[in-house]
């Protein structure tokens, strides 16, 4: 059996072996002595290369100052428009980009007053208020316009414009996501895209709401977003709801955004 080396546990070699004495730490050593020399040339080089610039005469930096930009000729361009500047829509009366309550229909009496929903109101549509009102602040809120009618006694509608601040996060596109798996979630739901938008999506619930004393309702909901707004539309019957009356409606209000 061959004798086995202290330090190593390895089989010793044989006293005339050509490789005796060697050892994988002698590699990792010479290495770092390579590395050293290597880093000793570096340094010198450095120092050869200061003293030669030193001799040298200080090379001139160019003028920070620089020559004054003339305006080019002819009339100032005129500001875009309502229709080439989203942000001129955005920002003005929200309540204008709502669609319009239709010829017949009776004004409902949910919406907010004068068409506007404050932070409150909007919590109040949750399940849990409170924690929806922290999470309105914290998601930068800014205001959100309301309306919505009743066709006959069982037809409803609501369209809510839902915008925010968006300086920090844009938490438009976060907020339609949440309600888009939200709407998904729920059994017995069909999805379809909206056309003329790139992330809108029309849920149609087939699964009535059923309560004791009522009748069974049907719902619907259309969400989309845009820029630094959410769309979302709520509409409900006692009877299945057909997609082309849902569709034409997202479709119209996704057009005015």
């Amino acid at each position: 059996m061959p004798e086995v080396a202290e330090e190593t546990g390895e089989p010793a070699p044989a006293a005339d072996s050509p490789v005796e004495g060697r050892s994988p730490r002698r590699r990792g050593r010479t290495t770092a002595l390579i590395a050293g020399a290597a880093v000793l040339g570096v340094v010198a080089g450095s120092c050869t290369g200061y003293l030669i610039q030193a001799d040298r005469e200080p090379t001139k930096l160019p003028s920070l100052s620089q020559s004054t930009l003339v305006q080019a000729k002819g009339p100032a361009p005129e500001p875009l428009s309502a229709a080439q500047d989203r942000r001129v829509k955005t920002d003005g009366d929200l309540r204008k980009l709502l669609l319009k309550k239709p010829a017949g229909a009776k004004g409902a009496e949910w919406a907010g007053v004068g068409g506007w929903m404050t932070l409150a109101d909007m919590a109040e549509t949750y399940e849990k208020p409170a924690g929806a009102f922290s999470d309105l602040v914290s998601g930068e809120f800014r205001r959100a316009a309301d309306t919505g009618w009743k066709v006959g006694r069982t037809y409803g509608v609501e369209i809510r414009l839902i915008q925010y601040r968006q300086e920090e996060e844009l938490q438009a596109s976060y907020m339609a996501e949440g309600e888009n798996d939200y709407e998904d979630a729920e059994g017995g739901t069909k999805s379809w895209a909206v056309p003329g938008s790139d992330n809108g999506m029309v849920y149609i619930h087939t699964k009535p709401d059923t309560k004791p004393g009522y009748l069974p309702q049907y719902n619907a909901t259309a969400i989309a977003w845009r820029g630094d707004i959410v769309m979302k539309i709520f509409v409900w019957d006692t009877k299945p709801l057909p997609k082309s009356k849902v569709m034409d409606l997202a479709e119209r209000q996704v057009k005015k955004l």
